[in-house]
């Protein structure tokens, strides 16, 4: 029976490929945009500064207010 043993070529290493900062860009700036909204309405969706009346918005966030630090009553 014949073994085969794998032997290093004489190549040049291969580099990882780069990703350019063009393409990652507009995927950062949707991602800071949707957690700053996310963090509106967590941490001041509520009284005076309300886009939305009523509470329900309010109740919905409610556990992530807390978790988060934010008072609320």
């Amino acid at each position: 029976m014949a073994q085969h043993v794998a032997r290093p070529s004489a190549t040049t290493p291969s580099v990882p490929a780069t990703l350019p900062l063009k393409a990652i860009a507009p995927w950062a700036v949707f991602f800071g945009i949707l957690m700053l909204v996310l963090l509106y309405f967590v941490g001041a969706e509520q009284g005076a500064t309300s886009v939305v009346s009523g509470t329900g918005v309010h109740e919905w966030v409610h556990d992530a207010r807390h978790l988060l630090g934010f008072p609320c009553h």
